[in-house]
């Protein structure tokens, strides 16, 4: 069993035996016949990956790690919220007829601030400052920009990464930490694929500025399972579960503009059969 396995099982199980239900309360989220979707939900749900030991890609179910790299690189690299930059159709229902999802996600990484060294946006700040700057206790982003919300067409769920280097004794090379904030969680739905996509974004940026990569932390302040979903959870949790597996990232990119979803890999990935036809709540 891989880590990635014995948290999301224990994630799901606790959820499960004691989460809270939000049946009978007056919630956004509906399913596509119109009837409302309800949750057995945690508070304060906190993981920790360590990335030197092990890809966290649970092997439960495949996660796609080709589309979830290329969501996380539309909205970290190409700073967009066009669906149609997307090799994916996964956001299509939050689109508009252009494509465009509002200013959200990509919009904000791609808006530049002024800093004293010039101007940045929250990407290009990232890197300048683990270059420049590594053991700075300021590196992060956030886009949960309260002036924009009204236009955007979906409020941020993944919303901040907090960037932190450690040095270990004896290693001239540093190591790369980050803290992932989440507001909401489809457990089912998102939740490997956010840690997989973010932990592919933490190899990047370990490789471009030459550090270890290794812990990722992930805190979600709303971790919950949707009514439809339960069945779903309990035959998932209870499947085989296998070793993780390698995760190779092409060695040759030192630019992070020049990444693309087929510089990820992940080699010896033997996982139980995906599930088809996931409900989603809108």
């Amino acid at each position: 069993m891989s880590l990635a396995d014995k948290i999301f099982i224990d994630m799901c199980q606790d959820i499960l035996d004691n989460g809270v239900s939000t049946e009978g309360e007056k919630v956004r989220p509906h399913w596509e016949d119109g009837t409302s979707a309800y949750t057995i939900k945690k508070f304060g749900v906190v993981n920790r990956y360590d990335l030197s030991k092990e890809f966290p890609a649970i092997t439960l179910r495949k996660t796609a790690i080709k589309s979830c790299t290329d969501e996380m690189l539309w909205i970290w690299q190409l700073k967009s919220n066009n669906v149609n930059d997307l090799h994916s159709h996964v956001w299509d229902e939050w689109a508009d007829e252009t494509g465009s999802i509002g200013k959200a996600y990509g919009y904000q990484m791609g808006v530049k601030h002024k800093y004293k060294e010039g101007m940045f946006d929250q990407v290009d700040r990232v890197i300048y400052d683990l270059k420049n700057n590594p053991f700075s206790r300021r590196i992060m982003t956030n886009i949960y920009v309260h002036q924009d919300l009204s236009e955007m067409h979906l409020y941020p769920c993944a919303y901040s990464m907090t960037f932190n280097v450690t040095q270990k004794k004896g290693d001239d090379k540093l190591t790369l930490n980050a803290i992932l904030n989440q507001r909401s969680q489809d457990i089912l739905a998102a939740n490997n694929w956010n840690v997989c996509q973010y932990a592919v974004l933490m190899h990047m940026l370990a490789q471009v500025c030459d550090m270890h990569v290794g812990e990722l932390v992930h805190v979600i302040a709303d971790a919950h399972i949707y009514d439809r979903h339960i069945p779903i959870i309990k035959e998932l949790i209870q499947r085989p579960t296998y070793d993780a597996p390698t995760f190779w990232l092409n060695p040759d990119v030192k630019d992070f503009y020049e990444f693309t979803r087929n510089d990820v890999r992940l080699d010896n990935y033997v996982t139980g059969p995906q599930i088809q036809d996931i409900p989603i709540a809108i």
